[in-house]
C-alpha cells in the first residue's frame, strides 16, 4: 500500500533547473514523476527486469553520450526525457538513516536524487570508477555551485542504494 509522502515542490523544481542550468541544457523540458512503491516495483521488472522498489530511474528521450546535448530537429524533441523519483521509498531510507529527506531528494550527490536521474537523461552512467570520474569531473562541486556537492569519491554501493539484481 502506497503512503503520502511530504513532499516540497519548490526546492525540487529549482534544482533541476539549476542542475539543467549548470549542464547547459535549460532549453530542454524534463519530466518528473514522483511515484510510489508499487509504480516503482512495476516500472523497475519491466524496464529492468528487477521488481523491487527503488529511487529513481530515468528514460531517457535520447540516446546521447555522456556530457553531450541533444540536437533536436524539432521544437518536440526539446525534451531530455523523463525521471520517476521513489519518494516512497526515498522516504523509507531517510526515516532509517535520519538523513534529511529533502535533501537526499535534490541535492545530495552520494545518494540517488533527482540530480542523478538528470544526470542519466544526459548520458552519464557510473557503473565502473571511470565513468563515476567523468561524471565527477563534468559536475565538480565548483560548477553546481551547491547543487551537486562533494562529488569528490565514487560513492560506495550501499550509499547509491540501487536496488540490485
Amino acid at each position: 500500500m502506497s503512503r503520502a509522502v511530504p513532499l516540497r515542490r519548490a526546492p525540487l523544481r529549482r534544482a533541476v533547473c539549476a542542475l539543467r542550468a549548470a549542464l547547459g541544457a535549460s532549453r530542454f523540458d524534463v519530466g518528473l514523476v514522483c511515484a510510489g512503491n508499487a509504480l516503482m516495483q512495476r516500472l523497475n521488472g519491466d524496464y529492468r527486469h528487477c521488481p523491487e522498489p527503488t529511487d529513481v530511474l530515468s528514460f531517457p528521450l535520447h540516446q546521447v553520450a555522456a556530457g553531450e546535448l541533444p540536437r533536436p530537429r524539432c521544437r518536440d524533441e526539446y525534451n531530455l526525457g523523463d525521471i520517476f523519483l521513489g519518494v516512497e521509498y526515498i522516504h523509507q531510507q531517510c526515516r532509517e538513516t535520519g538523513e534529511d529527506f529533502d535533501d537526499i531528494l535534490t541535492v545530495s550527490p552520494a545518494r540517488v536524487t533527482a540530480a542523478h536521474g538528470l544526470c542519466h537523461l544526459l548520458g552519464y552512467r557510473h557503473d565502473t570508477k571511470p565513468e563515476w570520474e567523468q561524471v565527477r569531473n563534468a559536475l565538480g562541486p565548483g560548477r553546481l555551485c551547491g547543487v551537486w556537492h562533494g562529488v569528490d569519491r565514487m560513492p560506495r554501493r550501499r550509499e547509491l542504494r540501487l536496488a540490485r539484481c
